[in-house]
């Protein structure tokens, strides 16, 4: 959106109805008439990335780690997002690995870090590159691949 102005709930649970109503189905009867509501409630969680700070989530860092300079790997963190261009389901891991230099950071933090990326529209590739970023910032030379699969 280009003003930045969010619609409100009741907006875009009246999108919700349109929709359905475009489907050819009935949005008023009994098996639809909550689903406006319900999808309202399931993009709110699906898009919560929007709402998080992945560089809050990065800037606690340990400097306490005796001389360890070895890659840090994290494998196989569940990934969950949504294609931009059809909002449809991409699922599948990714894998984050990063040279501590002279800090590391908790390994939860980093999947919790591929999960705001998630809960955003996305490409894979996009979301590769914004994990990387939000990352460098912290750390110079972090290296992230991702496998996603888009089913």
């Amino acid at each position: 959106m280009t003003d930045n102005k969010k619609p409100t709930r009741e907006e875009a649970e009246a999108a919700v109805r349109t929709m359905l109503a475009w489907t050819g189905d009935n949005p008023d009867r009994e098996g639809l008439v909550e689903t406006p509501k319900r999808v309202v409630r399931a993009y709110e969680q699906f898009f919560a990335g929007y709402e998080m700070d992945p560089k809050e989530v990065l800037s606690k860092v340990f400097e306490e780690v005796e001389g360890y300079d070895e890659m840090v790997i994290v494998k196989d963190i569940r990934v969950e997002s949504h294609c931009e261009h059809h909002i449809v389901p991409i699922l599948g891991k990714a894998h984050v690995g990063y040279l501590p230099n002279k800090r590391i950071v908790g390994i939860s933090k980093l999947a919790r870090v591929v999960d705001i990326f998630g809960k955003r529209l996305q490409t894979q590739e996009v979301m590769t590159a914004q994990i990387a970023n939000g990352g460098h910032k912290i750390y110079p030379k972090i290296r992230i691949q991702t496998h996603v699969l888009n089913l």
